[in-house]
């Protein structure tokens, strides 16, 4: 295993880069403040081809792995988009994979390249108010009808559904009491976001403003036999089919913006000039930001480590679990010290760091709790006894 990017990665962030430098402070300031979705800046992503990086070389992706998408999505952070950016097309990169992975060849011939081209827009509705972590527990049923199912039920947390025009769903095919295992009888289904059917009602959030999360109210959605996405009952399956991937973007969006918090912090450390001289001098600020670097750079190794496994073919659970949980610490780490570095401005909107700070709590509650991580690092890796 190489710790030294080969001459083709650093051919795609220095790609990414450029591609990221059309869309400045001020572009991503404008989203936070005003709420507006970054339309021009997945339109300029999904030009690039970016959004089927991952996806197979036959619906035009370039098949390419996960080693390739943390950089892509790691690079847009690091830009200054945060959260904001990397968010925005997040889902279109290993979203899809259920379909890639056990979709028939029509879905994927009909659908994985519109999702390339950014023509098809999709959200993930998954969690439920009543439920949170425990999927086996969810209410949201789906019905077997003449030539095709009707969906009801709620959802919660569904990113971008304001301008989804599809949807990855799951629910429940067969009732739970009636499965033989509780995470038995879900079905996932990709299907269209028909808004006569289903309300998506906007939650009010500290951060991310331009990429809402929503309140699904879905009722009597009659979606088609084609719209199950492999075998009736394994939605559950595939979903865990696609943790792994989820933990190792989620761990290098918040290293990559922890990154852009460090650069603002050390460039205003140097440039900063308090009693007569740089305070950058100080060790009280060079010390937490030389401390942020260092965190940060390790939990890069690590998540970049559980990609390699992935793309290998090998168990990268608790590297992935493990990357998402030193990527969030180390994020969040590096924003708190560089809006302390900033003393009375990291307070001001102007200096963005605040905003970098707002942003990284989310990769320390989604898509899994810093908890859920520790309680499965300590029964899967270490063998402890379940604690919940």
């Amino acid at each position: 295993m190489s710790f030294i990017p080969t001459p083709e990665h650093e051919a795609l962030e220095s790609a990414v880069q450029q591609l990221c430098q059309r869309f400045d402070a001020d572009y991503w300031r404008k989203t936070d403040e005003t709420g507006e979705f970054p339309e021009e800046f997945v339109a300029a992503v999904a030009e690039g081809g970016w959004l089927g990086i991952a996806m197979p070389e036959s619906v035009g992706g370039a098949g390419l792995g996960l080693t390739e998408a943390s950089i892509l999505m790691r690079t847009i952070a690091q830009s200054g988009a945060g959260f904001s950016g990397a968010s925005a097309v997040h889902l279109n990169i290993f979203g899809p994979m259920p379909i890639v992975k056990f979709g028939s060849d029509a879905q994927r011939a009909a659908h994985l390249p519109k999702i390339i081209s950014g023509e098809q827009r999709m959200c993930f509705a998954v969690t439920e108010p009543d439920s949170g972590l425990d999927t086996s527990s969810l209410k949201t049923r789906a019905e077997k009808i003449d030539g095709g199912w009707r969906i009801t039920g709620r959802k919660i947390w569904t990113t971008a559904a304001q301008r989804a025009n599809k949807m990855i769903i799951i629910a429940r095919t067969t009732p739970k009491e009636q499965s033989p295992r509780p995470t038995q009888g879900l079905s996932l289904f990709y299907c269209d976001f028909d808004r006569t059917k289903i309300e998506a009602r906007p939650i009010p959030k500290m951060g991310r403003k331009a990429v809402e999360c929503n309140m699904l109210f879905i009722e009597g959605l009659e979606v088609p036999d084609d719209a199950l996405i492999g075998e009736e009952g394994k939605g559950f399956t595939y979903l865990l089919s696609g943790l792994n991937p989820e933990r190792v973007l989620f761990a290098v969006e918040a290293i990559g913006l922890g990154r852009a918090a460090l650069a603002r912090a050390t460039q205003y450390a140097k440039e900063r000039v308090v009693f007569g001289r740089p305070i950058g001098q100080n060790q009280g600020i060079q010390h937490p930001l030389a401390k942020s670097w260092a965190e940060l750079e390790a939990a890069n190794l690590l998540a970049m480590k559980a990609a390699a496994l992935y793309d290998m073919g090998a168990d990268c659970g608790a590297e992935a679990n493990a990357a998402k949980y030193l990527g969030a610490e180390a994020g969040f780490n590096a924003c708190e010290a560089a809006v302390l570095a900033h003393g009375g401005m990291g307070y001001a909107r102007e200096y963005d760091v605040e905003r970098y700070l707002r942003e990284a709590m989310i990769a320390r509650i989604a898509p899994v709790s810093r908890e859920m991580i520790l309680n499965f690092i300590g029964e899967r890796v270490l063998g402890l006894p379940k604690s919940y």
